[in-house]
């Protein structure tokens, strides 16, 4: 029987590992230059004087595939956790399983819908759903049903502050049936073979959506499959440990991986088509399962000089919410001062600070007190601190 007591010093490498945090911060940060770029982009700005345009447009325009290294982690650190707390995943505790997602998700949710329900309702700009076949109703139920990706797939992009909850839609649909699955199929040997099948389905489910812009970018099949292979690396994780050079070699093949998706996806997109997408999954993965067995080993580095980094790692669920209402105010304060697109640029620094403080506010002042007092009153649910895995 396979010893499920795993030493405190393990669990809190594994649910607060650098590594890990470090590949969050970059992914967050990647989606608020992706929503910065989008407004004053950088191949415009005095920087393209210096800098490659190449490089410059790599920087703004990898949000969706930022959002997907979310999804990865995210898949590895919850099937993680159960394994950690339960031994199994046909042991999970669906009640519990439920009680801790609600704790950690719904506070910072709720607070986001009643502010930008106001907003709305007092008319102010870039927070007015306006569209036809739009509606506050329409959008709260989508945001609360956990299918807003399918709200703004047959209406239209809603503002910027609400689009964001897309991808939480796909991640909690895809929770809610995990436990499920984990409790039906309870051994590994059946519930593998599925995931196998959904994360590898990624490109072709991609493929199927051509055509349809915003259904392409947030459907719920190809964010699942990206989540099912963290699931499989969790799995991997748990049921094996390699030699330190494999792992070692394992992590400068997710780096070079995703250093490939990052810097020159146009290239891997020639080739492969949407099979870039799983150079991507595939990549986060190799990385996380480094993170992972060298935490095991104890070799937790600290990665001197990218402390802040990994504080938005930390965060990202709380700035992924968060960071629109700060890209508006950045590009009124933009535009108003003189809108000239070559120093634009300059507005991406104070950006970034505002980004992390309101963050950092959010999660001391709502997101981490609300999801302890959630966890003291939902039975059944231990309180073994905070475990954070959502990206948004």
């Amino acid at each position: 029987m396979r010893d499920t007591v795993r030493s405190t010093t393990t669990m809190d490498a594994v649910s607060r590992n650098p590594g890990i945090d470090l590949l969050r911060g970059l992914a967050i940060v990647l989606v608020v230059f992706n929503h910065l770029g989008i407004r004053i982009p950088l191949e415009k700005s005095a920087l393209a004087d210096v800098l490659p345009t190449w490089l410059l447009n790599r920087l703004n325009w990898n949000g969706y595939e930022a959002v997907y290294v979310f999804f990865v982690i995210s898949g590895f650190l919850i099937a993680g956790n159960v394994l950690r707390r339960w031994g199994s995943l046909a042991a999970i505790d669906a009640r519990a399983f439920y009680a801790r997602r609600f704790a950690r998700i719904v506070p910072c949710l709720l607070a986001l819908l009643a502010v930008l329900s106001a907003l709305h309702l007092l008319g102010v700009q870039d927070y007015m759903i306006h569209r036809a076949g739009q509606s506050l109703p329409g959008a709260l139920l989508s945001a609360l049903g956990l299918h807003l990706n399918w709200y703004e797939g047959r209406t239209g992009y809603l503002p910027g502050n609400w689009d964001v909850l897309w991808s939480l839609s796909i991640e909690e649909a895809f929770y809610l049936g995990f436990p499920l699955a984990c409790l039906l199929l309870r051994r590994r040997v059946l519930l593998v073979p599925p995931l196998v099948l959904l994360a590898l389905s990624l490109p072709w489910a991609r493929a199927a959506l051509h055509g349809n812009e915003i259904w392409l970018e947030k459907a719920y099949l190809p964010g699942m499959a990206a989540i099912a292979t963290g699931v499989l690396g969790a799995l991997l994780a748990d049921a094996c440990r390699p030699p330190r050079r494999t792992v070692v070699m394992l992590g400068w093949l997710g780096a070079l991986g995703l250093g490939a998706v990052l810097l020159d996806g146009g290239a891997l997109w020639h080739w492969l088509r949407d099979g870039y997408m799983l150079v991507l999954t595939g990549s986060a993965l190799c990385l996380l399962l480094c993170f992972r067995w060298r935490a095991d080993e104890g070799a937790v580095p600290r990665l001197r000089g990218f402390a802040w980094l990994r504080s938005w790692g930390r965060m990202s669920y709380e700035i992924y919410l968060t960071h629109m209402f700060v890209v508006f105010a950045v590009i009124r304060a933009y535009r108003a001062w003189d809108g000239n697109p070559a120093h634009g640029w300059l507005w991406y620094l104070p950006a970034l600070v505002l980004c992390w403080l309101l963050g950092n506010a959010v999660e001391r002042l709502l997101s981490v007190p609300c999801e302890r007092w959630l966890r003291g009153r939902l039975k059944g649910v231990a309180s073994l601190g905070r475990t954070s895995a959502q990206p948004g």
